[in-house]
Formats: structure tokens, C-alpha cells, sequence
């Protein structure tokens, strides 16, 4: 579904990415990890087209879509739900969820129902601010407001940082069975270990902007963390 072929970047003179190669299949999520600051935030906006590589593929199915502008590769099927939510919040739930509709192209131009399923709460809430709710409503109505655009993949940055466990646990089992029954990929940073084992089907982690581990979160074992993560 997406796949990444030696992908690098650079700020100015600092290489943040070094030739990264991934592949993210349909029906599964997949977990990339790492400490802080090693090139995580910056791999899913070069994905998104909000960065732009420097050399290397980015395939979306078989269409490459390395140069295209981020509005475009929404068209294509990506979404990304960015950390720290970046919900509207001067607008209500309703309206933050029909920008998500842009990226249809269908031209639906109605909320699926679906959505609310996932997620009842923002039903009830519809007609409140953004700004009103709580952390974790604010991201469910983050991830919800990706999904009416109806992507191929979802790229979710950080999703439960600064969450509450049920809601971090309501998250999980939404994206778990979005897998089951969409053929849709999902890709997720995080650093929650719990969260990955118990919800991830594949990962990969990254040191100084490259893939140093990768393999079915079963693999995941304590002297892979040791050598990885622990800091």
C-alpha cells in the first residue's frame, strides 16, 4: 500500500532522514518507534508531502507520489493526523469534520455515519467548539476528521500522548478494526511499548533518521528495547 524507497532529507546542512526504505501493508498497523528527536515526526511530513525529500520514492499503491504537494496526496488516499491534534478550534465538532471532506473524491459531501459509530461521543458534541473538549475527544475528532476524507492510509503522529488510558485503549481497538474490516493501512508513531504490542501488527524503529530494527511486533522483544529504545 505504501512504501518508502531510500528516502532522505535534510534541514539546511542537518541529514534528518538517511535513505529510510519501509513498506506499510493494507490491514495492518504499523508502529515506528524510536527515542525523541531521532526522525520520527520528521519521516511522517516528508510521507504527507508537507516536507519534501530530498531523493528517494514514496509510493502510494502504484502510483509514486515523491513530488506531489500534500493537497494532492490527500486526493491520492493519505491522510495524516499531525501531533498535538491540530483540531480547529473555533470550529464545532461538524465543521471540523466536513474539512476532512475535501479530500474526498467521490464528492460526498456528507459526514459517514460510520464515523460516529467509531465514535459516539463526537455525535453528541457536534455542535460544540473544538476548543471545548478534552484531550482525548480532541483526538478522536482528529483521527475522525481523517477518516471522512476516506484515505488509503492514515498516518497518526504521537496519537496517545497526552491521553487517558481508556481513551488510549477506545483508540487502539477504533484503529484495530478499522484494519479488520477496511483495506486500509495505518501507520502510527509511538512510544507507548504497551499500546504497540498489544494493538501493532509490524515495526519499525529509527536511530539518527535511519531504520536500525524492524519485523512483526512479536519480534519485540526486551533486548531489541534494551538496545533501541532504553535511553
Amino acid at each position: 500500500m505504501l512504501r518508502l524507497e531510500d528516502v532522505s532529507f535534510s534541514y539546511g546542512a542537518i541529514k534528518t532522514l538517511h535513505q529510510v526504505n519501509m513498506e506499510m501493508e493494507p490491514k495492518q498497523i504499523t508502529c515506528v518507534m524510536g527515542r525523541n528527536g531521532v526522525g520520527k515526526t520528521t519521516l511522517m511530513k516528508n510521507i504527507m508531502g508537507t516536507l519534501q525529500a530530498n531523493s528517494g520514492k514514496i509510493w502510494l499503491e502504484d502510483t509514486e507520489v515523491s513530488r506531489l504537494p500534500a493537497n494532492k496526496r490527500a486526493k491520492q488516499g493519505l491522510a495524516l493526523v499531525p501531533q498535538g491534534r491540530h483540531i480547529f478550534p473555533k470550529l464545532t465538532v461538524e465543521e471540523n469534520l466536513r474539512v476532512g471532506l475535501e479530500a474526498r473524491t467521490d464528492r460526498k459531501r456528507s459526514i459517514p455515519e460510520e464515523v460516529y459509530d467509531l465514535f459516539p461521543v463526537l455525535k453528541t458534541m457536534a455542535g460544540r467548539k473544538g476548543g471545548d473538549l478534552s484531550g482525548g475527544q480532541q483526538q478522536q475528532l482528529a483521527i475522525a476528521r481523517a477518516l471522512v476524507g476516506d484515505p488509503k492510509v492514515i498516518l497518526l503522529d504521537e496519537p496517545t500522548e497526552g491521553i487517558q488510558p481508556n481513551i488510549i485503549e477506545r483508540i487502539g481497538m477504533v484503529l484495530r478494526d478499522l484494519v479488520a474490516e477496511k483495506d486500509v493501512a495505518i501507520v502510527i508513531v509511538e512510544q507507548f511499548l504497551d499500546f504497540v504490542k498489544e494493538f501493532g501488527n509490524r515495526f519499525y524503529i529509527m536511530n539518527r533518521g535511519a531504520v536500525v530494527a524492524e519485523g512483526a511486533t512479536a519480534e519485540l522483544t526486551e533486548t531489541v528495547v534494551a538496545a533501541h529504545l532504553h535511553v
